[in-house]
């Protein structure tokens, strides 16, 4: 049996693509759910993605199109698909990484 798993174009496709684990471009982004310099929370196509860092900073956000850039030190990434995670912050790492 094939699947074809692509989206209707007036869906955005989640990608992420990381450099040398200091920038992070995200796209499928829906809503950005919380940020400080430590950890960035938001709600994609694929589900609530956690980053976690050191001296994050959102460079570019346009939701209208789907997209986030991050500059900092990135440490973790966890994704969830419960959304009672959403705007709990740092708690979520302990809940996944347990």
């Amino acid at each position: 049996m094939e699947h074809n798993y692509q989206k209707s174009s007036n869906q955005n496709q989640h990608r992420l693509i990381i450099q040398n684990r200091e920038s992070m471009d995200v796209t499928g982004v829906l809503h950005v759910d919380s940020f400080d310099d430590e950890e960035v929370i938001l709600e994609t196509e694929q589900g609530i993605l956690a980053i976690r860092g050191e001296e994050l900073h959102i460079k570019q956000l346009n939701l209208e199109k789907g997209e986030l850039a991050i500059e900092g030190l990135i440490l973790e990434l966890a994704y969830s698909d419960d959304k009672r995670f959403r705007d709990r912050g740092k708690g979520l790492f302990e809940r996944l990484f347990k």
